[in-house]
């Protein structure tokens, strides 16, 4: 006979099973990988010296937001084919990269400062790209678009620190703002009332970058062809940039 003393043992032990669930799958989300290391010495200086004054996790994933956002200049040329070009530790050397890049080294910090922290992926429309990036890719669609996602007051907000304040300004946009309370997404429209970004599909989140998959994705959309064009250029030229950027004519789409 299910009684009451029963029915409390199920919702206590429920609650219980559920609880323990939900730990196990925070866990991934704090730990570090091959690409976000969050053990490295370095990732863990930077996140230390990022969050100086924060007494609490929001106040903490904040403060990396905003170290991510403007102390790493977006770059969408950099190379993007192996995963040491996503790892965090590599993105803070370096201090460019673009969306992934960027995502990866701000969930590397947050799971460095014990905030559970995980990547996220979608298609966006950009509209105001530049004409070299358009003429590049051969579209305005942007697959696997990367962001992060903190756990915080236990719920999931996403920010996004991609773009850096000084190419907002170049693209007449406000920048992107973060207070690790609602999820920080593109703007749809610049300050000129024009269209800026447009989410098309939400691609999952993962624990840590899966390179194979933002590759295949990559390859579909934009043609495997291309694709293997955009690395072998990188390769010929040792993994260096090749364009500036910051530095180009901004097209609006």
């Amino acid at each position: 006979m299910f009684d009451a003393a029963h029915a409390l043992c199920y919702r206590v032990c429920g609650g219980l099973n559920m609880l323990t669930k939900m730990v196990e799958e925070d866990k991934e989300y704090r730990l570090p990988t091959s690409i976000i290391d969050s053990d490295h010495e370095e990732i863990a200086g930077f996140a230390e010296e990022s969050v100086q004054g924060a007494e609490d996790p929001v106040e903490k994933a904040v403060k990396l937001y905003y170290a991510v956002r403007d102390g790493i200049w977006y770059d969408p040329y950099c190379p993007f084919y192996l995963p040491e070009h996503y790892r965090a530790s590599n993105v803070l050397r370096n201090k460019r990269g673009y969306c992934v890049c960027k995502a990866s080294l701000l969930c590397a910090l947050g799971r460095a400062c014990g905030i559970p922290t995980r990547i996220g992926f979608a298609t966006v429309r950009n509209h105001l790209v530049t004409r070299q990036l358009l003429e590049m890719m051969g579209s305005d669609l942007f697959v696997y678009h990367g962001y992060t996602e903190f756990l915080l007051e236990g719920k999931w907000v996403m920010a996004t620190p991609a773009f850096n304040k000084e190419l907002c300004l170049m693209h007449k946009v406000v920048p992107l703002e973060f207070n690790g309370r609602e999820n920080s997404m593109f703007q749809p429209y610049n300050l000129e009332n024009k269209k800026f970004m447009e989410y098309v599909e939400y691609l999952g989140t993962y624990a840590d970058v899966p390179v194979a998959a933002i590759l295949k994705g990559w390859e579909k959309a934009y043609g495997k062809e291309r694709v293997g064009q955009w690395i072998q250029a990188l390769e010929q030229s040792a993994g260096k940039n090749l364009r500036r950027f910051e530095e180009e004519e901004v097209l609006k789409t």
